[in-house]
């Protein structure tokens, strides 16, 4: 896509998903700000009211409990963040329940966790209630549930959130709303630092987004960059801009950053392979096998493997790597890891004349695999 087809699909696009940075709703000092949730809310209800389904993914449970609590800036440590999500959850909620309610618009409140996008039923499980509340005129708002989420199971931010929402409802477009104008060469407050407004592929990017700008958010530019990787890799174009600006960028406004997806549509179950499940183990391929499947879009046989790590079941998903291990695709195995070590280095025909006809299967379809991240460009 062009710039100009980017700004137009935010403009007409049917679905999107628009997430809002911490930073750009409330302040550690005073809690949630009102005009800047007001203006927020207006703007998405005349985009709601144009015939948008906006689905929203809202950040700011934490920071709208930190003033509450006596709290001046995001805790560092688990206790106090889930303490504070709890008390600002639903304060956050409460204020975005009686704002869209003045509109006319119902609001319903979806917190989810890394489980829920990982584990294929409880992906499904998001997928219908994320559809049901879209057909009955609802606007999710989610969030991911901080007062569960360990440092070790969650999200970490809410723009990988959006993103994996984004593709989970097949949104038409992703905006990314913060507290800064648009992508920067490098710091906007560094010297010489200029404004991107245009990006054809986030893959080839490189610019410097090491600093994090605000003291009650969790994210920065650079997981923001993350997300639109994942969203222009599922086909979904992203415009990432300062939330004051949202009502400009629905309307398809040159401001922000525009990016073009780099890929086409995929099926949600690949999608899913690609950016939300968790690896249970690793089929380590020769040469040949590697060959096969990312340069002929072959699928994975007995034959081309060499060892098996993990433990895993059929159905499950496993990365299949390069004989030094590096991971190149993520699939859909077919058979148990104990079933796998007799099964190494043979051919499907000698395995169903030795084991049966239910060997005589492929270890990873093609159809049921995808290739990480541009590997085949690599």
């Amino acid at each position: 896509m062009t710039e100009d087809e980017v700004r137009q699909q935010v403009a007409t696009g049917r679905r999107l998903v628009i997430k809002i940075g911490s930073s750009s709703l409330s302040s550690a000092s005073h809690g949630i700000a009102e005009e800047r949730i007001a203006a927020l809310v207006s703007a998405l209800a005349d985009a709601h009211d144009d015939g948008h389904d906006i689905v929203l993914v809202s950040s700011g449970a934490i920071a709208a409990g930190l003033a509450p609590l006596g709290l001046r800036r995001r805790p560092r440590d688990l206790a106090h963040q889930q303490a504070a999500a709890a008390v600002g959850q639903g304060l956050l909620v409460q204020r975005y329940t009686e704002l869209f309610r003045e509109r006319e618009i119902l609001v319903g409140q979806v917190l989810l966790t890394v489980q829920d996008v990982t584990r294929q039923s409880s992906y499904a499980n998001a997928l219908r209630t994320l559809g049901t509340l879209l057909r009955m005129g609802v606007m999710p708002v989610i969030n991911e549930n901080d007062t569960v989420a360990t440092h070790e199971i969650h999200f970490g931010d809410n723009d990988r959130l959006a993103a994996l929402v984004a593709q989970m409802v097949r949104a038409d477009a992703l905006l990314l709303l913060s507290d800064v104008d648009s992508l920067f060469t490098a710091h906007p407050d560094e010297p010489g630092s200029e404004p991107i407004g245009f990006v054809s592929d986030v893959e080839e990017l490189t610019v410097d987004t090491h600093r994090i700008g605000s003291n009650i958010g969790s994210g920065g530019m650079t997981t923001k960059l993350q997300a639109a990787q994942i969203a222009t890799g599922a086909g979904i174009p992203v415009v990432l801009g300062r939330a004051s600006q949202v009502g400009e960028i629905l309307n398809g406004a040159a401001v922000g950053t525009a990016f073009s997806p780099i890929d086409k549509r995929r099926p949600r179950r690949l999608l899913w392979l690609a950016h939300a499940s968790v690896a249970r183990g690793a089929l380590y391929m020769d040469a040949g096998a590697v060959h096969a499947v990312i340069g002929s879009n072959a699928s994975l046989l007995a034959a081309g493997i060499t060892r098996v790590t993990g433990n895993f079941t059929a159905g499950d998903p496993v990365d299949l790597v390069t004989p030094s291990g590096i991971p190149v695709a993520r699939g859909l195995v077919n058979f148990d890891s104990d079933e796998l070590p007799a099964m190494l280095g043979r051919r499907t025909f000698d395995l169903a004349a030795d084991l049966g006809a239910q060997y005589q299967r492929e270890i990873v379809h093609r159809d049921s695999l995808i290739l990480l991240t541009h590997v085949a460009d690599s």
